[in-house]
Parts: C-alpha cells; sequence; structure tokens
C-alpha cells in the first residue's frame, strides 16, 4: 500500500514492524494465554525466519541493512545525533539490566514448591468419585441440556477492549436460562463465600487477602485457571490446601476444604462462574 503511494517501506522496518507483529499478536490474541517461555520459542523462530527472508539475496541484504550502515556512517546532523544518542543510551540500558540482574535481592528466599502439583486420577466429595480425565461440569451446558464447552465458550466475558459481556449473555437477566443462569448462581455463592479473600474481580485482591503468604489465586492471571482444566479446579476447591499432595509441599495455601461447607453443585457453579467472569475457558485434556 505504501508502495503504490510512493513510500515504500525499508526492508529493515518490514522485518522489525512484522516480528513485534507475531510477538505482540502471541501475547494479546491468542486464546487461552500462551505461557512466556513459549512465546519465546515461537519469536526466536519468527526472528530467523525473518532473518532469512530479509537475507534470501544480497540486495535484499544490502536492503536491510542500509538504514544500520546510514547511521553508522552519520552522513547527516540527524543521523549523527541518532548515533551519538545509541552510543550513549544502549552501554546505559545494558549496565542497567547487568546492575538490576545482578543486585542482590530483599526478598524473602523462594519457597521450591509446586503451585499446581499434579492431580490424582481421581477425588472423592460427599461420597461419589469423580474420574478427573472423564468427569465433566454437568452444568457447562447448551439450550438442549448437553455439555457443550464450544457453546458455553461464546457466551464468557470478552477480553477486548476491556472486559466486557458478551451480547444477549447476561446472567444477571431475569430471563436467563441454562447456563446463564447458572453462571448467576454460581456468582451468587463466590460473594457469599469466595471473594472476601480471592476479591470482587477475581483477582487476589480480597479483603483478607494480605493476611496470607501467599496471597490467594488471582484468576484473572493467564496463568492460573486459563492453564487448567475444570476438574482440576474441581478437585482443588473441594479438597483445599490441606488436599494437597506431597509435592506441594509447604502447604501453604489456606483455603479451606470448601466440600465440608458447598454441596457438589455449588462448588461445580462456582467454578462456572469464575471461568465466566475472567473469560478464560478451561483447558482440555486432549
Amino acid at each position: 500500500l505504501m508502495s503504490s503511494m510512493g513510500m515504500p517501506l525499508p526492508r529493515f522496518w518490514q522485518g522489525v514492524l512484522f516480528w513485534v507483529f507475531i510477538w505482540m499478536y502471541l501475547k494479546y490474541r491468542v486464546y487461552p494465554p500462551i505461557p512466556f517461555s513459549v512465546r519465546a520459542m515461537y519469536g526466536t523462530v519468527t526472528f530467523v525466519a525473518v532473518f532469512m527472508w530479509v537475507s534470501a539475496n544480497e540486495e535484499d541484504w544490502k536492503k536491510f541493512k542500509q538504514p544500520i550502515i546510514n547511521v553508522l556512517d552519520a552522513n547527516t546532523g540527524f543521523q549523527k545525533a541518532l548515533r551519538t544518542l545509541y552510543l550513549v543510551l544502549l552501554p546505559i540500558l545494558i549496565g542497567g539490566f547487568s546492575f538490576l540482574s545482578m543486585k542482590p535481592s530483599t526478598e524473602e528466599p523462594i519457597e521450591l514448591r509446586t503451585v499446581h502439583p499434579a492431580p490424582p486420577a481421581s477425588t472423592k466429595v460427599h461420597g461419589k468419585t469423580y474420574t478427573l480425565q472423564t468427569s465433566q461440569n454437568p452444568y457447562r451446558v447448551n439450550p438442549e441440556g448437553k455439555y457443550d464447552q464450544e457453546y458455553s465458550n461464546k457466551l464468557i466475558v470478552e477480553q477486548g477492549m476491556g472486559r466486557l459481556m458478551a451480547p444477549n449473555a447476561n446472567p444477571w437477566d431475569e430471563k436467563a436460562e441454562g447456563y446463564l443462569k447458572y453462571v448467576r448462581e454460581g456468582g451468587e455463592i463466590f460473594f457469599q463465600n469466595c471473594h472476601f479473600c480471592h476479591g470482587d474481580n477475581l483477582n487476589g485482591r480480597g479483603l483478607h487477602a494480605f493476611a496470607f503468604n501467599p496471597i490467594p489465586a488471582n484468576f484473572t492471571d493467564p496463568g492460573t485457571i486459563a492453564q487448567l482444566q475444570e476438574t482440576f479446579i474441581f478437585w482443588r476447591v473441594s479438597k483445599g490446601g490441606i488436599g494437597l499432595p506431597n509435592e506441594g509441599f509447604p502447604w501453604a495455601s489456606v483455603m479451606p476444604p470448601w466440600e465440608q461447607h458447598l454441596t457438589t453443585d455449588e462448588i461445580w457453579k462456582v467454578i462456572l462462574f469464575e471461568y465466566w467472569h475472567t473469560g478464560y475457558y478451561p483447558r482440555t485434556w486432549d
């Protein structure tokens, strides 16, 4: 488009902007969110691909290098000022990064504990045994009453410009039925029991949150429920901190075993609300 207007984009900036676009797309547009280590892997592959593209032949390689050479040669006043700026800023940035990475920390030592330990094959709640890889949330249903995760995924809070309810997906509408009705009931249970620690926005900043170390889980963080299966959450909520396996030692979680306070149906509905409110959907076992 810019070439047709007589303003072609230099090959150098084509490569840089393409890599930045891929990185931003992976970070903000891919759902469920992917961990940083995976983004770094894709970013490295993209960097190599861009390098191979700009160096495919001698002419393209010269075009790519030209802006860098122009700054280094500094044939104009602007380029000379730019080169001086780079020569001053780069050592400061590298030195500052090195200092911050090597500076001794005053924080308490990290506890070597597994935050999300491997779940058991099955769990027993209120006298019923649930096989985690095959069990399903009985309230994640479509209008026909059948389990349908794709249907419920379309009704969760949208993660675009701000977190907004999807059109015609208001659980607090008096006419809401089925899945949305269960979300509303789960929200009522959450605000009666869970928001004191996990917060009104499910961000782990509740009224009592900072009385604990570590603080309660932040469900809006893409590294928590967005990375977990729904039955894993069911197991953790039911058994609480006291039900963590050995690899979760030290058992720093103060979450109570909610099976002692809620029914099985109430636990499933709370989980349904948490996924709806955060705009995430559970991972599958596949």
